[in-house]
């Protein structure tokens, strides 16, 4: 059979019942797997056969959606983690550890940047931040011997840069790195990075992949392209006998396709058990079923919204990636032909003060720490997820104090535009 469309891979994918199976997806609430014998869970510890035993490592549910989610994105393996936090943060310490240093873009989600800046430079792994349309030069110099990784967002949050996914991809390899791109806010729908050069894709599915605010979680997929062994004494955690496992080299047990999501597996979530919930798992993939759907919404109404304020007197500036004259509106053609996201961040006139008054007049729209739900909803960053930063940090992650987030939902545009054109009126 061909290649499948998004579409049918958005309802279809990860699962396929077999005779007299149930048609959803099971949700398998156990923390445990009863066996016969002590020998046939002994192989499941020694990686020789494929099963469950615990699920703060594993649980079917879980790998049934992270199947689908791989099978979006067109990776060889994946996982589900507790958060898209968890997954920022296993995705750049299965392969950096004390001593090592990270290239990142610095236009990324503010928790993202307080978890690299301050928490994991206390482990001891160090983190260099480039603008996301740095020159070359300026890219290559970020790197040193013992750069481990490229990490940056394929739309950022709330900047709404779009990263050139094929320099940076090209950038990392001729380091001999991988690149991470976290695809939350395009989603494999209108982005699949690994087609651009990316090796690892992590999203937060508490977004537009869940799309409802009913559970929180990640996912970490592997493109299985990236070959740790041509570098082994950057990747030693895949490449040499991991001790804490029974001397399994992960590259040579499981092959290019499966080492990375294997070890972060077996060690990571082993050690730090940041499972996604199976009742989560469940919703997330009543979320992904209508997720091709949902993103045609967005990305309608996100481009209605940018073109209304565009032109409103009270607004001073608009970022939205598919809104022609924006300043990455070519990359946003080139990665995200079929639409960006429905976030629209822009500048109301009369700087924070002027941005909160205009948040409390709405009336349709709600003031969440969320974005990108079926539900409308804002937020002014400076005053919340970017909130840790100081002025200087803020400009370089490209927000200004008046910046406001608004996350279109799949409401009619219409009333969209009445809410906010209402709301302008107070200000």
């Amino acid at each position: 059979m061909s290649e499948r469309k998004i579409d049918t891979k958005c309802v279809q994918g990860g699962y396929t019942p077999k005779n007299g199976e149930p048609r959803q997806i099971p949700i398998v609430q156990s923390t445990t797997f009863k066996y016969d014998t002590s020998e046939d869970m002994g192989k499941l510890f020694d990686l020789e056969a494929s099963g469950y035993f615990y699920t703060r490592l594993q649980n079917p549910t879980n790998d049934y959606v992270a199947a689908k989610i791989c099978e979006l994105e067109g990776g060889t393996a994946a996982m589900l983690t507790s958060s898209g936090q968890a997954a920022s943060f296993f995705s750049v310490f299965n392969i950096a550890s004390a001593g090592d240093h990270v290239v990142s873009s610095s236009t990324i989600y503010g928790g993202t940047y307080n978890l690299f800046a301050v928490t994991m430079k206390r482990m001891g792994i160090e983190f260099t931040f480039v603008k996301p349309d740095c020159s070359d030069e300026e890219l290559n110099a970020a790197f040193r011997p013992n750069t481990k990784a490229v990490f940056g967002e394929t739309i950022a949050n709330p900047a709404l840069a779009v990263l050139d996914i094929e320099r940076f991809a090209r950038a990392a390899h001729s380091h001999g790195v991988p690149l991470i791109v976290d695809n939350t806010f395009a989603t494999p729908v209108n982005c699949r990075p690994i087609e651009w050069g990316a090796d690892i894709v992590i999203h937060s599915t508490t977004k537009y992949m869940d799309g409802h605010g009913a559970g929180v979680g990640g996912c970490i997929v592997d493109s299985g392209k990236f070959d740790w062994t041509k570098h082994p004494d950057k990747f030693p955690g895949l490449c040499t006998p991991d001790e804490s496992y029974h001397g399994i080299t992960y590259t040579e047990r499981f092959g290019l396709a499966g080492a990375f999501i294997t070890k972060a597996t077996a060690q990571l979530m082993r050690d730090f058990g940041s499972i996604q919930s199976p009742q989560n798992a469940f919703l997330l993939n009543l979320g992904l079923e209508s997720l091709h759907l949902r993103m045609k919404k967005h990305c309608e109404n996100g481009l209605a919204v940018a073109k209304l304020l565009k032109e409103n007197p009270k607004i001073s500036w608009v970022t939205y990636p598919s809104l022609e004259g924006d300043k990455y509106y070519n990359l946003a053609q080139k990665y995200l032909p079929g639409g960006s996201c429905g976030v629209v961040s822009f500048g109301v006139k009369g700087g924070r003060s002027a941005a909160e008054k205009f948040m409390k007049n709405l009336r349709l729209a709600a003031i969440e720490t969320h974005v990108a739900d079926a539900r409308t909803c804002c937020l002014h960053p400076a005053s919340a997820t970017h909130r840790q930063m100081n002025d200087a940090e803020l400009a370089a992650a490209g927000i200004s104090p008046d910046l406001v987030r608004f996350s279109c939902g799949i409401e009619s545009s219409d009333d969209l535009i009445a809410d906010i054109a209402q709301a302008l009126e107070k200000v």
